[in-house]
């Protein structure tokens, strides 16, 4: 039992281990604000579901507005819209279509966001606009996915559900994980090796 003791103090004091530590964190806390989104969204977003609500309609408002733009204006695509739902006609002949409803909005990853920056250490004055410039982010990668959506919707009709599914959200959840590696990586390890600096100093 000892042993053990001591290899897990190593463990825990070993400048070696820290990356390995780095991401166990991080999978920790993005598993755990996944299991509290559940539990506050089951309780609806209690006691603050008003604003959940507002900010679920406006972020789907804009996501779906910049969507279309990008489509007609970029990929010159002839979209049709019904409320909130792109239409393209596919390689078939027949309509393919991305309904983009406040459930698609970017909401859950910008929380999800926010919960792993202020949990994780680093310098406070960087996450005072690292975490809005991630929450910047990740909305153009929701809008990179509505839009990719509605692309492969014309050549593979039948295959949303893969792209939806898999595709897609693995690109939202890499795209996390880049940007909290560049934190660690530029602000959050330079940080450490500054204060161990000034210990040893």
């Amino acid at each position: 039992m000892k042993k053990i003791s001591e290899t897990f103090h190593h463990f825990k004091q070993s400048r070696a281990w820290q990356p390995i530590k780095d991401v166990l964190m991080f999978a920790i806390l993005l598993l755990s604000f996944h299991f509290i989104y559940i539990f506050w969204g089951n309780h609806n977003f209690y006691p603050f579901k008003a604003q959940v609500d507002q900010l679920f309609i406006f972020a789907s408002d804009i996501l779906f507005n910049q969507s279309v733009w990008i489509l007609q204006h970029i990929f010159g695509l002839d979209v049709t819209t019904v409320n909130q739902t792109i239409y393209v006609i596919n390689h078939q002949g027949t309509w393919s279509y991305v309904d983009v409803s406040p459930g698609c909005t970017s909401l859950k990853q910008w929380m999800h966001w926010i919960f792993i920056m202020v949990c994780f250490r680093g310098p406070i004055k960087h996450k005072l606009w690292y975490i809005p410039l991630g929450i910047v982010v990740i909305h153009f990668v929701n809008i990179i996915r509505i839009v990719g959506l509605s692309l492969t919707g014309i050549p593979l009709p039948h295959h949303f559900e893969f792209f939806h599914n898999y595709v897609f959200k693995t690109f939202f959840y890499f795209m996390i994980f880049l940007m909290w590696v560049i934190w660690v990586e530029v602000f959050a390890r330079k940080k450490s090796e500054e204060n161990i600096k000034t210990l040893t100093s």
